[in-house]
């Protein structure tokens, strides 16, 4: 039976390799609604190569662009947030949430809303709202699975097993190109130095993410929100190899670890496939020329963005929201060359320092929070350069 999807993010890392895979499986899988944010020239290809009956573009002064590109196909174009919360709501089996940032909150609250089987890329979706995007899916019926590479693998091993029966997540991070260098050495780190991953191939700023730590920090609180397990049962382990995962403790001692070459093409597979699975090209294991798996605990001194991270997660409410808006203000700051490495999470603890926000009650609370947080940063920022 061939299985509908929607894309929402088509044009990105994730939409590609999503496409990637659905154009090598065609009679298992069909396109019906795919978005964007201003690349109209990628969205229309994307769906001449697809058949995509409705093409969304965030960008409402590209709608002509699109619609012109969109001539002698069948695909309706639209513009505007209503328009992404059209396409995340299409009659498809399943809806790919690849929207990179809170620009993608609306959108995915609309399909977890609606109960869709919702494959979760958008890392903010469960970092700032996910207390509402969980309490949605509880009262919709709705399936998040995630894309993750981290939180995918618990949701392998977790399979078939009962989440009570569960000790501990432990949650694996290469240690990014720092991992071991000296404090003074990461004082003064620059960008290019900050964005050269030594596994994965990524974008600058979710590399800066893993130069600090922050986006194990950031992953930390999805898998809370993900699996329902407090922060004290959520833990992170250096694993510079990058081959296992994630693992899980079990209550009676066993650890299942999920192992695979870093290609974002497994992880998605899952996903699409649930809970069946598909042939990927992603590389083989060659176990034998490993030779070596090490780990390590993260050093909190040297990478403290972890600590800033539990304790948003510990303290709840807003505190999510502030992280991850004032990390981004930071991020961007550093990779225009405005502020130093170190400045990046001294932003991030004045701001969580400053946040006097009431608990969010919707997807209007959580932006207008990261609205006002990110203009908060920018001015922190300012402030440290002065």
């Amino acid at each position: 039976m061939t299985r509908r999807i929607a894309i929402l993010g088509a044009t990105g890392s994730i939409g590609k390799s999503t496409l990637d895979l659905v154009e090598r499986n065609p009679d298992r899988f069909e396109v019906v609604a795919v978005t964007a944010a201003t690349n109209v020239e990628a969205l229309a290809d994307i769906v001449r190569r697809t058949g995509a009956r409705l093409a969304a573009i965030a960008d409402e002064s590209r709608y002509t662009d699109l619609a012109e590109l969109l001539v002698g196909t069948n695909c309706r174009a639209a513009a505007g947030e209503p328009a992404l919360a059209a396409a995340a709501t299409v009659d498809a089996e399943l809806i790919i949430a690849a929207i990179v940032g809170c620009a993608g909150l609306p959108a995915v609250i609309a399909a977890v809303e609606a109960g869709k089987t919702v494959a979760l890329a958008n890392k903010e979706a469960l970092v700032t709202a996910g207390a509402l995007m969980t309490a949605a899916a509880r009262n919709s019926g709705a399936t998040l699975l995630p894309i993750d590479s981290e939180h995918n693998a618990i949701f392998q091993c977790l399979a078939g097993n009962n989440i009570q029966d569960v000790s501990r997540l432990i949650l694996t991070a290469s240690g990014g190109p720092f991992r071991t260098a000296s404090a003074a050495a990461i004082e003064g780190a620059t960008p290019a130095q900050a964005v050269a991953h030594p596994n994965w191939s990524m974008g600058a700023k979710i590399s800066v993410d893993s130069a600090t730590l922050m986006n194990k920090g950031l992953e930390l609180i999805e898998a809370h929100f993900l699996f329902g397990l407090p922060s004290e049962q959520i833990d992170v382990l250096i694993h510079p190899q990058s081959v296992i995962h994630s693992m899980v403790e079990f209550v009676d001692g066993s650890t299942l670890a999920q192992l695979g070459s870093p290609d974002m093409r497994i992880p998605i597979a899952y996903a699409l496939a649930w809970p069946e699975r598909m042939p990927t090209p992603a590389q083989r294991l060659d176990l034998a020329s490993l030779e070596r798996l090490d780990f390590e605990v993260p050093d909190l001194d040297r990478f403290p963005a972890l600590g800033l991270a539990r304790d948003a997660l510990e303290a709840g409410g807003a505190a999510p929201i502030v992280l991850n808006a004032a990390n981004e203000v930071a991020v961007a700051g550093f990779l225009a060359g405005h502020i130093r490495f170190p400045t990046i999470l001294h932003v991030v603890e004045e701001a969580l320092g400053a946040s006097k926000f009431a608990v969010p009650r919707s997807i209007g609370d959580v932006l207008e929070i990261d609205r006002v947080t990110r203009a908060s940063a920018q001015a922190m920022m300012k402030a440290s350069c002065s």
